[in-house]
């Protein structure tokens, strides 16, 4: 049975390093400026494993849906992976226009507990402008590159609104600008700082520690939330391994760690990954 007390902090940082696509469907993402300040000084090397087969080749990157956009991490081996890549994978697209009745929350969402998040990434100098989905995604449509989604936008978005509260079950639905946003916790700013940091590096250490907390205070939710979407993204990657041509999946670091990870359940089916970066 799920534990419907995990606390919190816990989920608010699962919600910043697993659902911020989310919160680019509203005007915080809009915030930011296009192009990212670029320090050319510093470089970052984020983690990326690659799949392949005779024919075929799926490039694997962990990304972070939140950063400061200064570290260059867009070059060098994803760069390549990227540009070699005739198709970009993603979590979920956005669309460009949704009905109303998509943004509707209970208080203490997953869609509330984003705006805290995001609230707090801003208090470290984090964008989801800057995020690596959404860096991958504008430079796969400034160059014709096709996007495809493993998971519809609605999907997504209706899994984090059906996340339990901490401590209570969801509340019924209600309207997102009826709904209060609580205060971000204190110390939520300096880990996603340290988060993105260590993304940076190529260490996902934070953020195998947060999904593991989520697994030890929710197990339900750490099912909804990665179990179940690794196993069916490795079943996807199991069958495109069956077309030819090289193909760039981009999904949450989250995913990519841990004993339940997309390369742990392809494992199981006899196919290796390797890491490359």
């Amino acid at each position: 049975m799920d534990r419907m007390g995990w606390t919190r902090g816990v989920r608010q940082l699962l919600v910043a390093l697993s659902g911020l696509t989310l919160a680019a469907a509203g005007p915080a993402a809009a915030q930011a400026p296009a192009d990212p300040p670029h320090d050319a000084a510093s470089c970052a090397r984020p983690s990326l494993w690659v799949v392949s087969d005779a024919d075929t080749t799926i490039y694997l990157f962990g990304t972070i849906h939140t950063h400061d956009g200064v570290a260059h991490w867009f070059d060098h081996a994803v760069r390549r992976a990227f540009d070699a890549s005739s198709t970009l994978v993603l979590e979920t697209l956005i669309p460009a226009e949704r009905p109303a009745t998509t943004v509707a929350a209970p208080e203490g969402s997953g869609l509330t507990v984003a705006k805290v998040a995001i609230q707090s990434a801003r208090q470290a100098g984090l964008s989801v402008r800057y995020g690596a989905d959404m860096v991958l995604a504008r430079a796969a449509d400034a160059s014709g590159k096709p996007m495809i989604g493993l998971e519809s936008f609605d999907e997504q978005l209706r899994m984090y609104q059906s996340l339990p509260s901490p401590a209570r079950p969801a509340a019924p639905a209600a309207a997102a600008s009826h709904v209060a946003v609580p205060a971000p916790a204190p110390a939520l700013a300096p880990y996603l700082r340290t988060m993105v940091d260590r993304w940076n590096a190529g260490d996902s250490g934070p953020i195998e520690a947060v999904v593991g907390e989520v697994r030890r205070q929710s197990p339900e939710a750490y099912r909804r939330l990665f179990t179940d979407r690794n196993t069916a993204w490795a079943h996807w990657i199991a069958q495109r391994l069956k077309q030819p041509g090289t193909v760039f999946v981009a999904v949450g670091t989250g995913h990519l760690v841990g004993a339940d990870s997309v390369q742990a359940k392809l494992a199981a089916n006899g196919i290796r990954t390797g890491r490359i970066n």
